[in-house]
């Protein structure tokens, strides 16, 4: 029984920080876009490519936590 709070908790904090990546990366698409229409500057800077790789980077990271959760759990090492 234990066991099995402790991972609710882990995929609590898993849902938690997936959506705060999504959201980062989502802002930050939005801000290399915003760059990049006619009005702006034509070009994104540096600083704004490097927060979006980033955000892709950790995002990419929690999709393949989710998918060892997904493994886990469909193996029956979980729950």
């Amino acid at each position: 029984m234990d066991k099995r709070r402790e991972w609710r908790e882990q995929e609590q904090k898993l849902v938690e920080r997936w959506n705060a990546a999504t959201e980062r990366y989502r802002e930050a698409q939005a801000e290399v876009t915003r760059q990049r229409l006619p009005l702006g500057e034509g070009a994104p800077t540096q600083e704004c490519v490097r927060i979006e790789e980033a955000a892709r980077v950790e995002l990419e990271a929690m999709r393949r936590q989710v998918a060892r959760i997904k493994v886990e759990f469909s193996t029956g090492k979980r729950y």
